[in-house]
């Protein structure tokens, strides 16, 4: 285990007034799929769970008002994934990570994660979507690599963002849940994003304060944990399961309910008028997993940047000699 790692908990083992002991306080209760609480009566989220899947953020346009899948649908889909697994890149690419590094988890039978909007589309405004596939077309034509900057924040080693913390895609989306009397912690292992949540009824930190995951801020209703962030900065600028961040006037409700020992029934709303038409949600659910987390040293392997950033200079070195040669 990195000092990295070490260290956060024993931040948070102040700060949480002893989260070491609850780390350790999923009842016999939890394990037999009853009614779980903490020894101070807060139902009890506790321990790694994953959220892992194959299904879409959103549904694919030609699927039109379909919601769910067939049995035999998801099945042919299956098979589909597994035949395409591993293939050899297109002449001219290098590639990207194999199966072996990959966390696809299972396909439901839902047609996409969006469960609000009906059409399982995100709403964005046409100028957003305008940019959105703006960015997106840049990153893919040159790979948009004057400088560090044009890359997004996850490549960065900085962040995804919320919701994206929160959202599957391709690997190491695995968190743990610790709670304390008055806090709850979700720890991420993607990056190892540390969310500390208190439950005391406090104020959001001042509008002028600006975080990356901003400020969050939570309650229980019922035997549901409901957390309400606000205070987004804005440099969070791509959309998509890499990276999602909220801008300066977002607005992300989350619902955490366990269902029963092994499952949490998650989902979030998203509402911000200067991105989106209305506000939209998404249902995540998150599946039991055993032994903990993994260091993700992803600033001292991150070739990937500075290889992308001296293929970039290689290429307009070439295009400039080839150009003084004619």
């Amino acid at each position: 285990m990195s000092g990295r790692y070490l260290a956060l908990f024993a931040a948070a083992a102040v700060v949480l007034l002893g989260p070491v002991q609850a780390a350790g306080q999923t009842s016999a209760a939890a394990e037999s799929g009853t009614a779980s609480r903490t020894p101070w009566g807060d139902p009890d989220l506790q321990g790694t769970w994953t959220n892992t899947t194959r299904t879409p953020l959103e549904r694919p346009t030609h699927l039109g008002a379909t919601e769910v899948y067939t049995e035999e649908q998801v099945s042919e889909l299956n098979e589909q994934a597994a035949r395409n697994v591993d293939r050899p890149p297109p002449p001219g690419e290098t590639g990207a990570y194999n199966s072996f590094w990959m966390e696809n988890g299972e396909r439901s039978r839902r047609t996409s994660l969006v469960v609000d909007p009906p059409d399982g589309r995100v709403p964005y405004t046409p100028r957003e979507r305008e940019r959105a596939d703006a960015f997106a077309a840049a990153i893919n034509a040159d790979g948009a690599a004057d400088t560090w900057t044009d890359r997004n924040l996850y490549e960065r080693c900085i962040t995804r963002g919320l919701p994206g913390t929160m959202m599957p895609g391709f690997y190491n989306h695995n968190y743990h849940i610790l709670q304390a009397p008055g806090y709850v912690v979700i720890y991420v292992e993607m990056i190892h994003d540390a969310r500390i949540v208190p439950l005391d009824g406090r104020a959001h930190v001042p509008a002028s304060i600006r975080q990356w995951l901003g400020s969050s801020r939570g309650r229980w209703e019922g035997d549901t944990l409901v957390v309400e962030t606000t205070n987004f900065t804005d440099a969070v600028h791509d959309r998509g399961l890499t990276v999602f961040g909220g801008g300066r006037d977002g607005r992300l409700v989350e619902r955490f309910t366990r269902v029963d020992a092994d499952t949490i029934d998650y989902e979030f709303t998203f509402d911000d008028s200067t991105v989106f038409t209305r506000p939209w949600t998404a249902a995540i659910p998150m599946t039991r997993m055993e032994g903990p987390l993994f260091e993700y040293a992803c600033h001292e392997g991150n070739y990937g940047l500075e290889n992308i950033l001296a293929g970039a200079r290689a290429e307009e070195q070439a295009a400039a000699a080839a150009g003084g040669a004619r």
